[in-house]
């Protein structure tokens, strides 16, 4: 995977595009080879949940909910700007880089 837990991202498209957030999850799946990722504040959803007991309260909750991975882009941590993701091997580690200074990321 290109972006993983952890990663700061920019948003390209929809209707949250241009913000930026941290991402919570990483989803797939694994009959499509699809991948999504939740990312912290950004595409925001209501959800609305019933009483429990007998006495309780319905509520709104607001839910990150997943976006696909080919409309973010991970932001170079060196020059703060969206950069594509390759890999390098240091030793027989793979590590990836940011395509737009070359640093590794991590």
């Amino acid at each position: 995977m290109k972006i993983k837990t952890g990663d700061n991202v920019k948003v390209l498209t929809g209707r949250d595009a241009g913000k930026t957030g941290k991402v919570i999850q990483v989803l797939t799946r694994k009959d499509r080879g699809d991948a999504y990722v939740v990312v912290e504040g950004v595409n925001m959803r209501k959800k609305h949940l019933r009483p429990g007991k007998r006495g309780d309260k319905g509520q709104v909750i607001e839910l990150a909910s997943p976006l696909h991975m080919s409309n973010v882009m991970l932001i170079d941590p060196s020059s703060k700007k969206p950069t594509r993701v390759g890999y390098r091997k240091e030793g027989k580690e793979k590590k990836r880089i940011a395509k737009v200074s070359g640093s590794f990321v991590e």
